[in-house]
């Protein structure tokens, strides 16, 4: 039986959170508690919620949180092409792995419902 950390989308968004720690730290101190908070939270809450989504049971549970994780991938890219125009960060590498995660996201749960 397979366990969330079986899964490829949530290995690949396991992954993607140390590197949203290394661009935020490159956001100045006033962004602390506002785009640096957001995106390690949004970050944070991809991987989770394919986990628990996994651990809830069911396939419609699991394709739930797929959505939000989904949700919070869509807030994630969002927030990173607003660093890249505010403070000129490279996010490519961020934002192509969003991408693929995103592209992931949907197509487990499609396949789910």
């Amino acid at each position: 039986m397979e366990t969330y950390r079986d899964l490829l989308v949530w290995q690949k968004a396991f992954a993607l959170v140390p590197l949203i720690y290394r661009l935020t730290s490159e956001l100045p101190p006033a962004e602390q508690f506002g785009l640096v908070s957001q995106m390690q939270r949004a970050s944070v809450s991809i991987p989770s919620n394919i986990a628990e989504g996994k651990k809830r049971g069911t396939k419609k549970d699991f394709a739930q949180f797929l959505r939000i994780a989904n949700g919070s991938a869509a807030e994630l890219e969002t927030q990173l092409m607003i660093s890249e125009r505010l403070y000129r960060i490279r996010a490519k590498e961020a934002l192509s792995s969003l991408d693929e995660i995103q592209r992931m996201l949907t197509t487990l749960a499609k396949r789910l419902e």
